[in-house]
């Protein structure tokens, strides 16, 4: 039931944000968020959460736009524009929750070059959970100081990067944040790396 209800909420944000024009690309307000199939859901809805009531736009970024992906908890989720409609420069930030999401699109080239492109220019970056997985791929891992899940750690440090166990680590425009746990911290971070 409760799958039936996010649906139809999110079908009736698509139908609204088709009579006004859709969003709206603005570099300084618009968070890009990639994702895909059994993204952990809180770790989605409540920094999405933080960042709408801070002022923020945000767009679902997955294969196709118009595609209604699910949570790991059944959630439902309206993915706003293709990986191939998009360039980072169309965004202010970059958000990766996790859950299986990432693991799935560390597989996909595109979603792999998009990331690269915020790490790489030093782009306000936010990853919780396996988020930071995406990473590994970029082939920029040996210049990263983050954190991560607590099995994805040890990936990460393989791939060369500075690994903490911390709530949330802030370094060079990256914030990472361990697990759902760390959410309200992680959002609080996230939020004033905005607005400086």
């Amino acid at each position: 039931m409760s799958f039936l209800i996010e649906l139809c909420r999110f079908l009736l944000v698509d139908w609204i944000k088709m009579r006004i024009g859709g969003i709206q690309m603005a570099t300084n307000k618009t968070i890009a968020v990639v994702v895909t199939n059994d993204v952990e859901d809180v770790e989605l809805t409540s920094p999405r959460e933080a960042l709408v009531k801070a002022g923020y736009q945000v767009c679902l970024i997955g294969m196709r736009a118009g595609e209604i992906i699910q949570g790991k908890k059944g959630t439902a989720f309206l993915i706003d524009k293709g990986i191939d409609d998009v360039k980072p420069e169309d965004f202010r930030a970059l958000l990766i929750p996790g859950g299986f999401s990432p693991d799935q699109l560390r597989g996909d080239q595109r979603f792999v070059d998009f990331v690269k492109a915020f790490l790489e220019n030093h782009r306000p970056t936010f990853a919780i959970c396996h988020g930071p997985q995406l990473f590994i791929q970029t082939g920029l891992a040996d210049q990263l100081e983050l954190t991560a899940y607590k099995t994805v750690q040890p990936d990460l440090a393989y791939a060369g990067a500075k690994v903490s166990d911390q709530a949330v680590v802030n370094h060079n425009n990256l914030i990472t944040s361990r697990n759902p746990d760390d959410l309200p911290q992680f959002n609080q971070a996230i939020v004033a790396a905005l607005a400086d």
